[in-house]
């Protein structure tokens, strides 16, 4: 369900040599009647969480973003960042979407990405209104689910190898 932007210029010239440009827009974000903006972190939330809905998505970011997501959650009172993972560039008619993603093992990646992009951009443009142009993913791990907790502390000492 994608937007249909239809933009009409009249170019008229004047007497003096000078051109006049009038440019309409049937957008839905711009009108005669004034201009919607929409921030880069409303169309970045709704597109984590899009991909956070798709069944395969283990986890939304890289590494760094995961860890520093793991500590927030740990504050009392804190929320989840559902744009974690997730940048985006917003113009006044497109955006574009870059989603950082670690996979449930066994999943069909390529199904994967194809249901990220599939869900993300009926989110985003039934939501914004804005056209996404692009949506670009990047398959940073595979999760392996091996019953034990997702946690990176040992409860068993280092060896040491040299004394």
């Amino acid at each position: 369900m994608s937007s249909t932007t239809d933009t009409k210029a009249t170019v008229s010239a004047t007497g003096e040599g000078k051109t006049d440009i009038t440019t309409k827009s049937d957008s839905v974000l711009v009108s005669s009647q004034g201009r919607t903006t929409i921030a880069d972190t409303v169309v970045s939330k709704i597109a984590g969480i899009a991909t956070r809905e798709v069944q395969g998505v283990h986890a939304v970011g890289g590494g760094a973003s995961r860890a520093i997501g793991a500590l927030r959650e740990r504050i009392p009172g804190a929320r989840v960042n559902q744009s974690q993972g997730v940048s985006v560039e917003v113009g006044e008619r497109q955006a574009a979407v870059d989603i950082d993603i670690v996979a449930d093992y066994g999943v069909s990646i390529a199904d994967l990405a194809a249901g990220i992009r599939r869900n993300v951009i009926n989110a985003v443009e039934r939501m914004t209104g804005l056209e996404v142009t692009e949506v670009n993913i990047v398959v940073h791990d595979i999760f392996l689910d091996d019953g034990s907790e997702d946690d990176d502390t040992t409860t068993e000492p280092a060896t040491t190898r040299v004394q």
